[in-house]
């Protein structure tokens, strides 16, 4: 490109150029051409910026120089990257000579459609290395001569930043990995997520980044190639480089999600698949396609990081090696952290370590016990070794033992990983070999199938090491942890939990939309291969088609004397239970990582102790239940001294859920909120937390109540979590609502906490008509769901002693709990406890309702039913 152009067509100039080279790329070209492409329009264009620049600033032309770092640097400018740019100056160049000069430079950029990042330093600011500005001296490594005083980049290249390096390198190593273990922190330190980010996810782009980085610190060329990078790391490479071009084309901004819809175009057109290009595949096959690469890149930074000499690991946190005191077994010793596989004898008879399932098999249980890794030799010979194995492995009880052993240990997942990546696993149990990356399209699990399984496996061995309860803040997610920890280290039988925890999802790889029969099923093999005897076959086998009722349970009212009976004949032994409600536990929270709130955890732990209580026991549990309420009564009654009788008299009718989850101190305030009736009818009390606030409203019943306080949280952005509904004799409500603040505008603006109370109380007093707060919070158009859920309306009259319960599933969109209870309420009914949850974007709400003080008959429920469904329909238009 000339000098002197236009802007205008300097911008239709570069326009121009990348329609052609997304043509190219439309029409086969490669992730590595397309890159280099763009790179090269953005020099062409750069360049004539800066002789333009120099013609009209003459100082320009000596003392300044014109650099291209960071990807720029790399000439990895994907379709939408941003243009890292460096202005470098001599100590003797007055900045405010050039500044403008320097500032258009950029701007005709920007103007040219180019997203442009510039920074200007002095060569003396290049001198020094700090950790607060890490990315910077990172940054440039990647640095590249585009234009300028051609001897000023050579003191830089050649003295500066070799001296840099030399003086600083561990601190820049040490840096470079702390960021490195932050970023994969922010995604689980997994690459198996359901939409990764293909740049900053493990195993992504910006792992292949650090992999140069590092072999520059060391003195390499970033591109030199080890030996074990291969045709499969270098394929790697190009595939995530074609994605990641795919991406941005696709989303025309640099958007490095691989979401569900972006996994579906690109396996419609075989993006990154040799010679199927523009075809289509299956998209799960895609994703596992997609995993095995990052895979590569992953374990080729894991190989790179374990050269780091051990003086470093101090701080390398995740990254560091354990490294545990030298020890031998035989065939193999541990090293450094590192497994060493003992040579290969020679001579007729001779076996391989390699090829012995015994020997294999410790190492991995060696894995599991101590956290150390396979050495790079080791890891090979393994690779080429599982069909020796498969010949030589021999089951019944003693496969069973050393599977166990590594089920057992600590670091079970770490060793599970290794085996599943290196086929061994799949070799012991083939049934997982289906869910082997399988992704899983529900809008509530963020991990792959597998990935999950493993994550729940540490999970678990998380809960052995938990500190002791007395020693830990009450109500703290440590504090659960501490509890159900004590339960797994009373388990009579661990090994069976982790077994079973290890098949419990393996179902999903077949399409019959009932896992857990499927699952059981397809265990019932392994289990006859292990020669597992029947009471532990059967114990393992009823876990897993029992894994879901636990969950399950907990969407209903926990503390119905019907639930809990319900629920214990379903599992009926204490051993049963105490497995069940661990695994439940480590369930949850293996979904994503705040899918295990405190809340949820108490109430887990509720359950567990009903039902543990209700297997104990043989006497009546309505009996213990008035029984606690009695006392309870008196411990009100010590906070308020004298008005025993008031208390008592307030709490008459209330039903035993809420007697049993309020603290004294809370049913003292809502007493003392009931005796200011007379002079207000709404009485609130708003408790803020950043997580999860709580409102409870006393007053007197009315139709639409509830209704209308969903609908007012509603209108405020506000996500109810679970919400609780009671009335006494006296029809005296008190009704609690447990919410998140979706768009943080509590937390952001402590000033709005008063006007939010005094909104809700304007709505429930009547003040203000809540179609007018609704009409003032009207938001943007609603996103298409990622999983479209079906709405299903079930009624049970089974599932307590006095209500009929109603289950909503539904799309969770706003207004939905404010339409069903508006709905139940014009039919009469009323809400005598509501549990809601939500899975993603599925809402799944529980009500338990009475018509009259009754149960509803059927016709009631049949034509309910038909108004919710109408309702809802109405709801998502």
């Amino acid at each position: 490109m000339q000098a002197n152009e236009s802007a205008g067509e300097r911008r239709s100039f570069y326009q121009r150029r990348m329609l052609e080279i997304r043509g190219a790329f439309e029409a086969g070209a490669t992730g590595a051409v397309t890159l280099a492409a763009r790179t090269s329009t953005v020099d062409e264009l750069a360049a004539g910026l800066w002789q333009e620049a120099v013609a009209q600033n003459p100082k320009l032309a000596t003392g300044v120089v014109l650099l291209a770092i960071g990807g720029y640097g790399r000439r990895e400018l994907f379709p939408y990257s941003d243009v890292d740019l460096l202005f470098l100056l001599d100590a003797k160049v007055n900045e405010r000579d050039v500044k403008e000069s320097l500032r258009r430079i950029g701007q005709e950029m920007w103007d040219s459609g180019i997203r442009v990042a510039q920074t200007v330093r002095k060569l003396s600011e290049c001198e020094r290395f700090s950790e607060e500005n890490a990315e910077f001296t990172i940054a440039m490594l990647d640095r590249r001569f585009l234009a300028g005083d051609v001897e000023l980049y050579a003191r830089l290249d050649e003295e500066v930043l070799p001296r840099l390096i030399e003086r600083d390198r561990k601190e820049i190593v040490t840096r470079l990995l702390e960021l490195t273990r932050e970023r994969h922190a922010k995604y689980g330190s997994t690459l198996f997520h359901l939409e990764p980010n293909i740049k900053d996810c493990p195993g992504g782009l910006r792992d292949i980044h650090v992999l140069g980085w590092l072999r520059m610190l060391d003195g390499a060329s970033p591109s030199t190639s080890t030996p074990d990078e291969d045709a499969e790391f270098l394929q790697a490479v190009e595939f995530l480089h074609l994605v990641r071009c795919f991406l941005h084309y696709r989303h025309e901004r640099d958007d490095n999600t691989l979401d569900w819809q972006a996994q579906d175009a690109a396996a419609g057109g075989s993006v990154g698949l040799n010679g199927r290009r523009g075809q289509s595949v299956d998209a799960a096959y895609w994703m596992r396609i997609y995993f095995r690469n990052a895979r590569s890149i992953e374990r080729a930074l894991k190989r790179s990081l374990e050269e780091i000499p051990q003086k470093n690991s101090r701080r390398l946190g995740a990254f560091a090696l354990k490294r545990e005191k030298a020890e031998a077994a035989e065939g193999f010793r541990i090293e450094r952290g590192k497994v060493v596989l003992d040579s290969a004898p020679r001579g007729a008879g001779a076996e391989d370590p390699a090829h012995s399932p015994e020997v294999v098999l410790e190492i991995f249980a060696a894995m599991s016990r101590t956290g150390c890794s396979l050495g790079r030799e080791a890891e090979t010979r393994l690779s080429h070794a599982l069909g020796a194995l498969s010949a030589n492995l021999e089951e019944g009880p003693a496969l069973w033992s050393r599977l166990q052993a590594i089920l057992v240990g600590p670091c079970a997942g770490h060793a599970l990983r290794a085996m599943h990546i290196l086929g061994v696993l799949e070799l012991i149990v083939p049934e997982f070999h289906g869910i082997d990356a399988l992704v899983i399209r529900d809008a509530y699990h963020r991990y792959t199938v597998d990935e999950h399984t493993f994550v729940l496996i540490d999970t678990l061995h998380e809960l052995e090491v938990a500190p002791p309860v007395a020693k830990l803040e009450s109500g703290s997610r440590t504090e659960w942890a501490s509890r159900f920890g004590a339960l797994l280290r009373e388990l009579p039988h661990p090994g069976l939990l982790y077994l079973m925890a290890l098949l419990h999802d393996t179902g999903k790889g077949r399409s019959t939309g009932a896992h857990a029969e499927e699952s059981a099923r397809m265990a019932h093999g392994l289990l006859a291969r292990l020669e597992l005897d029947s009471y532990e076959s059967d114990l393992v086998l009823s876990l897993i088609e029992k894994h879901l009722e636990m969950s399950a349970t907990l969407r209903r009212d926990i503390f119905d004397a019907e639930t809990v009976r319900a629920f214990a004949g379903k599992v009926q032994t204490p051993e049963l239970l105490r497995m069940l409600t661990l695994f439940t536990y480590a369930d949850i929270n293996a979904v994503h990582p705040d899918a295990l709130t405190p809340w949820k955890a108490e109430n887990l732990w509720r359950l567990y102790m009903a039902t543990a209580n209700y297997l104990d026991r043989s006497v009546d549990d309505e009996r213990v239940g008035a029984q606690e309420a009695h006392e309870l009564v008196d411990r009100v009654s010590a906070l308020l001294p004298d008005q025993r009788e008031a208390v008592a008299k307030f709490l008459e009718g209330f039903p035993e859920r809420y007697v049993l989850t309020r603290t004294p101190e809370q049913i003292r305030t809502h007493f003392r909120m009931s005796e200011q009736l007379g002079e207000d009818r709404v009485q609130l009390d708003f408790r803020y937390a950043p997580a999860v606030s709580e409102l409870t409203v006393v007053t007197p019943d009315r139709v639409f109540l509830f209704a209308n306080m969903t609908g007012a949280l509603s209108a405020w952005g506000m996500n109810i979590v679970t919400a609780d509904a009671f009335s006494n004799r006296n029809g005296i409500v008190v009704d609690s609502f447990r919410f998140s603040d979706t768009f943080r505008t509590l937390e952001m603006n402590a000033s709005e906490h008063e006007r939010f109370v005094k909104s809700i109380y304007d709505v429930m007093s009547g003040t203000v008509p809540l179609e007018r707060l609704l009409s003032g919070r009207r938001r943007g158009r609603r996103k298409a769901p990622k999983v479209v859920v079906q709405p299903r309306v079930e009624f049970n009259d089974e599932a307590s002693s006095h209500s009929t319960l109603l289950e909503v599933v539904a799309q969770d969109i706003p207004g939905l709990l404010r339409s069903l209870s508006l709905t139940i309420g014009a039919h009469g009914h009323n809400i005598e406890v509501a549990l809601v949850d939500t899975e993603g974007e599925t809402a799944i709400d529980v009500f338990y309702l009475t018509h009259g003080g009754e149960k509803l008959e059927k016709k009631q429920q049949k034509a309910l039913k038909t108004a919710l469904l109408e309702a809802m329909e109405e709801n998502e238009r």
